[in-house]
């Protein structure tokens, strides 16, 4: 079974009754920190539990040493997720208002503990839900006792000391999911300092997606990523962003595309330029 699946709005409907179908409402702004919260509790997929970027899917932020988004606390992150009734064989459901961005996290953060198979992004999140004219209620589910038990995978990351020594390796490709003008250090509407790091490639996350909002097909995905790729190895990919959460969009549109899981760089942008020695283009 694939890493990186979808379903769609209609397909979910049809699985809401099934018993080991766990929902996680993973909506999130950067500008409003309590937009995902509040909209949870004014409406969502029946059945599903709310994961907080910040509070579930991070870390504490340590001024100066951390990117905005630190990976969170594996034991923490594993009892939040019993509790939404996470179980070894359940079947898993991410969605976001709607690019998949948080969601993408989401899953990255299960495979990281180890659950490789089950996951789904719901293909143009809650938009597509509707859009599709299905149902929203505001019952929050009582928490459970799921049984799932998992580690977290340290081969699927890179630090920035490793990336540091490993920056003029002409292997590597790292892939920068963030938009054109904040990669070039033309604006920077949320970290101190502009720019990107040296030898990176410009690849935002939202060209994953086409007119819609849904995913690109995954021949369209496997031409996107050939091209950025050229004629490295993808087998060497890094993805980073500004603190590691659209990075995983860009990762989890890799394995659609039928590429193996890339690296991720957790700390990105926001941790590379808490120290001034570390390079910056």
């Amino acid at each position: 079974m694939p890493l990186a699946q979808l379903i769609t709005a209609n397909q979910l409907a049809k699985r809401l009754h099934e018993p080991d179908l766990l929902i996680l409402d993973c909506r999130f702004a950067l500008e409003d920190p309590n937009h995902g919260e509040r909209s949870y509790r004014q409406g969502h997929i029946p059945g599903a539990h709310f994961a907080d970027l910040e509070k579930d899917l991070s870390d504490a932020v340590v001024p100066g040493v951390t990117g905005r988004h630190p990976l969170p606390d594996p034991q923490r992150l594993l009892t939040r997720l019993q509790q939404c009734g996470l179980d070894e064989h359940s079947d898993v459901v991410l969605y976001d208002d709607g690019p998949g961005a948080f969601a993408a996290r989401a899953w990255w953060l299960l495979v990281w503990l180890g659950k490789r198979e089950g996951i789904y992004l719901l293909d143009g999140g809650l938009k597509a839900w509707r859009e599709a004219g299905l149902p929203l209620n505001d019952a929050t589910p009582a928490n459970e006792s799921g049984s799932f038990s998992g580690m977290p995978d340290s081969s699927m990351t890179v630090d920035a000391s490793w990336l540091q020594d490993h920056l003029q390796s002409a292997a590597l490709t790292m892939l920068d999911a963030r938009a054109l003008p904040r990669f070039l250090g033309e604006i920077e509407p949320i970290d101190p300092v502009a720019g990107h790091i040296p030898g990176a490639i410009c690849a935002p996350f939202t060209e994953n997606l086409g007119n819609t909002g849904c995913f690109l097909s995954p021949e369209q995905l496997q031409q996107r990523f050939a091209q950025l790729f050229g004629d490295k190895s993808p087998e060497a990919a890094v993805a980073y962003c500004g603190s590691g959460v659209t990075a995983c969009h860009n990762l989890f549109a890799l394995c659609l595309a039928g590429y193996p899981l890339a690296k991720l760089y957790p700390g990105s942008w926001s941790e590379w330029i808490t120290d001034p020695v570390r390079p910056r283009a």
